[in-house]
């Protein structure tokens, strides 16, 4: 068995039943068509109904994978110089509902996001609705020039949710979507409140993380830098040799860290 697929673990099929004839009640359906996901995803199980709604079903093992992972974010940003920021779920209805909040907030602020049509738990299990985007693809889906394309789109998007104080905090290529020749970023994740400046600068190295190996280090840090200062970059710059060790992201540290030392010193 796959070291995801084991740590994500699965939920009863009975539990599971439960979860669809509950949401079959409360949107007043007859029937519902479920197709259940291949989805790399140690946090959820994923569903699309009807292709109408995106579901995922939060377990306590789901909650318990993401504690983990979450201490293991907050011991790398120690390694990169300041105190852990990123915050812990301890159920999984508080997994869904901070999804549901936060995808709600993204749009409130007029950016892409799926979405969301309500939060709930059933029988120990958090669920979350989505609308469901029938033509999607994530960033790691498109080629080389349609990520260069969008490439200043995603730094625009992350300056305006910063500017309102409001930090994704797990940016990889598959939380980053295209569709309808626009982006759309899904599942951020939770910051600690008065963080905003290191949330910020790990969201911009995440950022630089997933254009370098498709546009190139310079092109990614120059498209960084046209939204976002020197001192900003230099803060990213930190997190890099922690974001590399992560294994969603896969770029040349090195590299990216030399051209963001070099713009930065054109800034100032």
């Amino acid at each position: 068995m796959d070291i995801r697929q084991l740590a994500r673990g699965s939920v009863e099929w009975s539990r599971i039943e439960r979860v669809i004839h509950t949401l079959v009640d409360r949107y007043d359906q007859e029937v519902v068509r479920v197709e259940f996901l291949e989805a790399d995803n140690w946090l959820s199980t994923p569903c699309v109904i009807d292709d109408k709604w995106f579901v995922k079903i939060v377990s306590k093992q789901n909650a318990l994978v993401h504690g983990l992972l979450t201490a293991g974010r907050n011991v790398g940003a120690f390694s990169s110089g300041t105190e852990g920021f990123f915050d812990r779920f301890d159920t999984p209805l508080q997994m869904v509902e901070h999804e549901y909040e936060a995808t709600k907030r993204i749009r409130e602020l007029g950016l892409n996001a799926p979405k969301p049509i309500e939060s709930f738990e059933v029988n120990g299990l958090g669920v979350l609705v989505l609308e469901y985007l029938p033509d999607f693809r994530s960033l790691d889906d498109v080629p080389d020039s349609v990520v260069r394309a969008h490439a200043s789109e995603l730094f625009e998007m992350l300056a305006t949710m910063h500017a309102n104080e409001l930090a994704h905090g797990d940016l990889r290529a598959e939380n980053i979507l295209l569709c309808n020749d626009e982006l759309y970023v899904i599942d951020a994740t939770s910051i600690s409140d008065g963080r905003l400046s290191e949330s910020t600068a790990y969201d911009l190295a995440c950022a630089m993380a997933v254009l370098e190996p498709r546009i190139g280090s310079r092109a990614a840090v120059d498209e960084a830098a046209a939204v976002y200062n020197a001192e900003l970059l230099l803060s990213a710059r930190e997190f890099l040799d922690f974001i590399r060790i992560r294994p969603d992201h896969q770029f040349d540290s090195t590299r990216l860290r030399s051209e963001v030392e070099k713009v930065a010193d054109l800034q100032k």
